[in-house]
């Protein structure tokens, strides 16, 4: 049953990378690299300082720099437990797809790139809900974005998106909670 899932896996990846053109290939490169999140990053904590004020900001840091932490590094115990090839690493495949990105990278199980998008968008989302209801709409497109360009770029395979996705959603959700019991514990807000 497995063999058959990675299988579809495998034939999912190569029609959703071969979908992709030379034309497109800079604006995929440019939506995956990290530091082109940075604007969207910046806004996120202005908007956090504006409607939280400076207090909550030291909270916010915190937890933020924890939760990208805790979802980098659980992200790398199942690359390096799991040690599934990224579809790049594959030598029976490398023909049949497009590969652009700079590196490929040893081990693909699951998107960091996934599980980190994903986690700032619940997180970020549900803490501005209150004043930005579509917010949260619009960070998941931003997340789906982000991990799509993974599979386009050839260095993920879908489930190893999927299952980022999932994990971030998780690990966003629960670090939400955190702050939520900090900021009250410490009377922050």
């Amino acid at each position: 049953m497995i063999e058959q899932l990675l299988k579809y896996d495998t034939e999912l990846f190569l029609f959703l990378n071969n979908l992709g053109s030379t034309t497109w290939d800079g604006f995929w490169l440019v939506v995956t690299d990290k530091l082109s999140s940075i604007p969207l990053y910046a806004l996120l904590l202005f908007l956090l300082y504006k409607k939280f004020g400076a207090k909550s900001m030291l909270v916010f840091v915190v937890v933020v720099a924890l939760m990208i932490t805790f979802t980098d590094q659980i992200t790398n115990v199942f690359k390096r437990g799991f040690m599934r090839p990224r579809p790049c690493g594959e030598a029976d495949l490398i023909d049949q797809m497009r590969f652009i990105a700079v590196r490929c990278g040893k081990y693909g199980f699951f998107s960091g790139h996934s599980s980190n998008s994903m986690a700032a968008a619940i997180f970020a989302g549900l803490t501005l809900k209150p004043f930005y209801k579509n917010l949260i709409y619009i960070l998941l497109v931003w997340s789906l974005i982000v991990a799509y360009s993974r599979i386009y770029l050839g260095v993920h395979y879908p489930l190893d998106v999927i299952c980022g996705l999932s994990f971030g959603v998780i690990s966003g959700w629960l670090f939400y909670k955190i702050c939520q019991y900090l900021l009250k514990k410490y009377r922050v807000t």
